[in-house]
């Protein structure tokens, strides 16, 4: 391992420990050296809040000047709601910055490493890039498209059952598993089912991890059945969202806001638009969502190509029955060189089950060209 490399991995680190914290802006670290020592650390706490230059800056104070700095992410160049740090670090006498991946923001976009050149600071960029990129996944795609990142999740047995033929689904996974789940809901804005979940399940869809945040609840029902006694509607443990097709019923809409509920219609006449959906939420700054529905739901999101990631628990267990409910129903793949593949495939084991991590590639044509 680099010098360069030792200082950025102590960068991503830190960034990596705000994860659930800084959305919708990127996770980022910095880490200032001068004479082979470390003079300032910083990490982007909150939207809103100093960036980690900043920060580093600042603990680094007069130790900075002719120091290099490491950033995850290129310094910023524009004024938002803080100033430009390209601009801090600059002023502060720094003479080189080891960069790992520009900003893909199109406000920034090298506009941050022309700033730090044009002052005759030495800037290095691509130091642990990928790792990088990976971290700001969700900050990448929303930044560009306006439009959340989505992570479908599923708790199922080895052969993809998610409740026995009478509805009995507790508990599929290990205590380990759930506990890694609320992990999963307190690093997303947003986690979403269908209304069938919340009839038959009664969920809470929260976060119970020590000072862990609830997400939003997004709630996918085309007519408004969703039952006033639900817990997502009665216990005000965190926001619910609901969206809804065309026709649905004007009574329940107003029943539901005058409980505090937001109601979003789409533009599906019979169904839940789920393109609606996503640009609704991006407009509201939504950045990421986990998709925890049913085999119905998760089926729609994938057929539509709207999955980034996939987050599948499997649990040693065999339930069988054809009536049993698998976490992906819908029509299906009717050819298998159409299957969907999960590349970047990580398998983590989590008490006793089995965590498979990975990205859904759609591009089935390229996948045929090379069998």
């Amino acid at each position: 391992m680099t010098n360069h490399e030792f200082y950025m991995k102590l960068a991503l680190e830190n960034a990596r420990a705000m994860k659930g914290q800084t959305d919708p802006n990127p996770l980022v670290g910095s880490v200032i050296v001068n004479d082979n020592r470390i003079v300032g650390i910083g990490t982007h706490l909150k939207a809103g809040e100093p960036h980690a230059e900043i920060h580093a800056l600042r603990m680094a104070g007069d130790k900075a000047k002719g120091g290099t700095i490491y950033v995850t992410l290129e310094p910023c160049s524009h004024h938002g709601r803080t100033g430009p740090c390209a601009v801090a670090i600059v002023e502060a006498g720094i003479r080189k910055a080891v960069i790992a991946t520009l900003d893909p923001n199109p406000v920034v976009a090298g506009n941050g490493v022309r700033i730090l050149e044009e002052a005759g600071i030495e800037v290095t960029v691509g130091v642990m890039e990928e790792e990088s990129r990976r971290m700001n996944e969700v900050f990448n795609k929303f930044i560009v498209t306006q439009k959340p990142f989505i992570t479908m999740k599923a708790g199922s047995t080895l052969d993809g059952k998610i409740a026995t033929h009478t509805a009995d689904s507790k508990w599929i996974t290990s205590a380990e598993a759930r506990k890694d789940v609320h992990q999963l809901r307190n690093e997303h804005q947003a986690i979403l089912v269908g209304v069938n979940t919340v009839i038959e399940d009664d969920p809470e869809l929260t976060t119970r991890i020590p000072n862990g945040r609830n997400p939003i609840r997004v709630i996918l029902d085309s007519t408004l059945r969703v039952p006033l006694e639900s817990k997502v509607v009665k216990d005000g443990q965190a926001d619910t969202w609901i969206f809804t097709a065309q026709h649905y019923d004007q009574e329940s809409r107003k029943v539901l806001e005058e409980r505090g509920i937001s109601v979003y219609p789409t533009s599906g006449a019979e169904r839940v638009d789920l393109d609606d959906v996503l640009r609704i939420l991006g407009e509201q700054l939504v950045s990421s969502v986990l998709v925890e529905g049913g085999g119905s739901i998760h089926a729609a999101f994938l057929e539509k190509r709207l999955v980034d990631k996939a987050e599948i628990y499997l649990a040693p267990k065999l339930i069988g029955g054809a009536q049993a409910p698998t976490f992906l129903e819908g029509t299906g793949i009717g050819l298998m060189r159409d299957a969907i593949e999960l590349d970047d495939l990580e398998i983590t084991k989590i008490g006793k089950d089995f965590k498979f991590t990975g990205y859904p590639n759609y591009n089935t044509e390229q996948m045929r060209e090379s069998d």
